[in-house]
This record gives structure tokens, C-alpha cells and sequence, in this order.
């Protein structure tokens, strides 16, 4: 079965330029495009797309609007098409933050030096949007909420060994450090978790969201704004504080290391071949030398598999492990990865971990 999209751009020439691009895919069918966010808000009425691909500036209404239109009345998983600028990040914030669950540069060349191979990325990307179908977020994050989980936090089984309950007795007092590792999804994500961590939670945090450069230092400062704890976008040299976040920059790599009884952010070029920047994994690997066990890590939502490998060097020795459950996920590759191979100590909904960290305290 194929999955059916929308295309929505006010330039004629994108509109085609994309729809060539994912009909040349047999498993996705573009079965509409619309030139504004007006039109986009009636064709996705009329005909109920597994995905949208939106762009950003349009006449009539924007597609920041159009997003929280659709949100609004017939919900539907939105992918942005965004600028690498400044501006474009702002943009692109606020789109997700309306609903919006990914977004792509709109330049093929951004995406990949290869153009066939950003093709192809863009197809993956709204492929497994499109299958996975749309997961709701938390209310107040331009979605209306799943039916909440009741009883202890657990995740609903659907593989045998797959039910894993949080650890009974655990308080944080035997960590030193938080780690959170996501991807798409991970913004709205991390903003339900961190929004509602009180002033003066007992742990520094360091966050690994994929996500392009120019991007990481607005949305820092969103979440600066709109949390208790203090959220900065990580700089080289950083000493780890409690009740403050560090945000791994994008296009770069960040690692810790001990000074003393203090734990620093070294912020180091990418190696070759190394497909994250930043990279869970490799933020999770320093973590695992310099910290050893006393890590309390989590991995949220995600497409592949990064962070499993850096997981699996953290639980070697000692370290605990959360996993963000499938049904409350954007897209579930990144936990489901530690999940399967075994590294996951707990899997909670989103909507359950914030109040499990305070429970812990």
C-alpha cells in the first residue's frame, strides 16, 4: 500500500520538482497539490493525505497557519520544507511546534552532497512519516493528546519481552548526569520532558537532537524560555551545572570529559564517515569513559539507530537506561533499537517520564 501525499509550495517549479521526485518512488503516490496554505487546508479535507509536505512562506496563509489549521481539524503528519537561515530556523520551530512533526532543507544539496541520494532520503523520510502514521502529542503542542496511559508507566507489549517497568526504588541521587538522545520528534519531545523539571532539579543535563547548525541556537533559546532549568546551546569548555541543559550544536560533535570533581563540554569537528552531527552515540560513548555508570541516559524519538551503540558502552558499566515507548513516538526507531537489543532498563510514554524523574527525587 502506498503512501499519499500532498505537496504544498506557492513556486510551481518546486511543486513539480518534488512531485516528480517522490512519484518516482512506487510505494508513495502524491495525490494532490496546493499553491498557499489555504489550499492546503482544503485539500487535505477533501483528500485525507498520509502526509503533507509544507512550505513555510506562502500568500493568503503561511505555512506556520496552515500547520495549526490542519492540526485543528483533521490531523495529519506534516513534514516542512525550510531554509537553512536564521529566520528559517525560527520558522521551522514554530511550525513544529504547531504540529509539524520533521522538516528537510529545502535545497536538494543541503540534504546531501549526493543528489541522488537526497532523493532518496526524502522518499525514506516520508515513507516511514506516512507508516507510522500520526503520534499525538501532549496538549499544548498543537496536537490534541492521546488517551493518557493509566496505571504505572509501562509500555504496551507488542513483541514478546518487550513490556519493561521502570526500576523500583531508584532516586537520583546515585547519578551524576542526564543524558537525552532524540531526532524527529525530538523537539516537542524534549520540551514536554524539560518544561516540566523544576528549577532546582539535582542533575546537569546534555541533549543530542539532530538537527542542522543554524538551527541548535534558537532552539536553545526557546527552550530557555519556556523551562524552569536553564537551557544554553553547549560551547567548548562548558562545565556541567546542576538545573542546567547544554544543547550539543548542530553540524558538530560534543564530548565530555572529567576535570577533577567537574565534568566539561568539549566541543569537537565531526570524523569522517560519521553520519550524526551531533551523534548520540558519540556523546553517549565519552559518557561512558568519563562518567562510567552514574548516567541516568534516555532516548526519545528518532529515525535509526543512533544511540544503541553508545547505550550499550553506558549499560557496560552500570549506567541506566530509559527508552521512550513506541506508541507515544513520532517515529520509533531510535528507542525500538535499544528496546530490541536488550539496553532498555524502563519504556515510558512521553507524557510519563517528566513525572517519573520527579518521583525519583
Amino acid at each position: 500500500m502506498s503512501v499519499s501525499v500532498l505537496v504544498v509550495d506557492d513556486s510551481a517549479f518546486f511543486r513539480k520538482r518534488i512531485t516528480e521526485i517522490l512519484d518516482a518512488d512506487a510505494r508513495i503516490e502524491v495525490v494532490g497539490t496546493a499553491a498557499n496554505g489555504r489550499e492546503a487546508v482544503e485539500c487535505v479535507s477533501r483528500l485525507k493525505p498520509d502526509v503533507v509536505t509544507m512550505d513555510i512562506e506562502m500568500p493568503v496563509m503561511d505555512g506556520i497557519a496552515a500547520v495549526r489549521e490542519i492540526m485543528a481539524t483533521n490531523p495529519t503528519p506534516i513534514m516542512m520544507f525550510s531554509s537553512l537561515t536564521t529566520a528559517g530556523a525560527q520558522a521551522t520551530l514554530d511550525a513544529l511546534e504547531a504540529g509539524a512533526v520533521d522538516f528537510l532543507p529545502k535545497r536538494m544539496e543541503d540534504i546531501a552532497g549526493n543528489r541522488d541520494l537526497a532523493r532518496r532520503m526524502l522518499c525514506a523520510r516520508v515513507r516511514i512519516i506516512g507508516a507510522r502514521g500520526l503520534q499525538r502529542r501532549p496538549a499544548g503542542h498543537g496536537e490534541l493528546a492521546r488517551e493518557p496511559a493509566k496505571g504505572p508507566a509501562r509500555e504496551v507489549a507488542r513483541r514478546p519481552g518487550r513490556e519493561v517497568r521502570p526500576l523500583p526504588h531508584c532516586d537520583l541521587s546515585r547519578y551524576e548526569l542526564l543524558l537525552i538522545g532524540t531526532s524527529t520528534g525530538g523537539p516537542a519531545a524534549l520540551q514536554d520532558i524539560l518544561s516540566a523539571l523544576p528549577r532546582d532539579f539535582p542533575l546537569p543535563i546534555v541533549l543530542i537532537q539532530h538537527m542542522p547548525a543554524s538551527f541548535t541556537p534558537p532552539f536553545a533559546e526557546r527552550l530557555n524560555a519556556l523551562c524552569e532549568i536553564t537551557v544554553k546551546h553547549a560551547r567548548d569548555g562548558d562545565v556541567l551545572r546542576p538545573g542546567t541543559a547544554c544543547l550539543a550544536p548542530g553540524g558538530s560533535q560534543l564530548v565530555l570529559k572529567r576535570d577533577g570533581e567537574k565534568y566539561c563540554v568539549r566541543i569537537v569537528a565531526p570524523r569522517e564517515g560519521e553520519t550524526y552531527k551531533p551523534s548520540v552515540d558519540v556523546t553517549f560513548a565519552s559518557a561512558a569513559r568519563e562518567v562510567q555508570g552514574r548516567v541516568l541516559a534516555m532516548i526519545l524519538t528518532g529515525m535509526g539507530a543512533d544511540g544503541r551503540e553508545g547505550a550499550r558502552l553506558l549499560k557496560q558499566r552500570g549506567a541506566t537506561i530509559w527508552a521512550q515507548d513506541e506508541a507515544s513516538c513520532v517515529v520509533a526507531g531510535m528507542p525500538s533499537a535499544v528496546i530490541e537489543a536488550g539496553l532498555a532498563d524502563a519504556v515510558l510514554p512521553l507524557n510519563q517520564i517528566a513525572p517519573a524523574l520527579r518521583q525519583m527525587r
